[in-house]
């Protein structure tokens, strides 16, 4: 494998989480525009893309492969509980 498909690779391994993140987001300061209006969507995108990644990592450790359902199923959850730790919760 070159560089490039490496970094292809990598690129592949990371997008949905960082997709995800960012969606996620944005659909939050969409749905909770009053309680979410002093929290920057910058702020809510990084934390809600840096917990699906982690559980991405977590899962190819895990299962041995990416791709798996539970782990975007762990996604989803992480992606939720970071956003309501920085849109609500303590870490606000």
């Amino acid at each position: 494998m070159g560089p490039l498909d490496a970094v292809w690779h990598l690129t592949n391994l990371f997008l949905p989480a960082l997709m995800l993140g960012a969606l996620a987001a944005a659909l939050a300061k969409l749905l909770w525009r009053r309680e979410l209006a002093g929290v920057r969507w910058q702020r809510l995108a990084t934390a809600a893309a840096l917990a699906p990644a982690v559980v991405v990592v977590l899962g190819l450790v895990v299962f041995g492969r990416d791709g798996r359902m539970a782990t975007y199923a762990g996604m989803v959850l992480a992606c939720a509980g970071a956003l309501w730790w920085r849109g609500f919760g303590p870490g606000r």
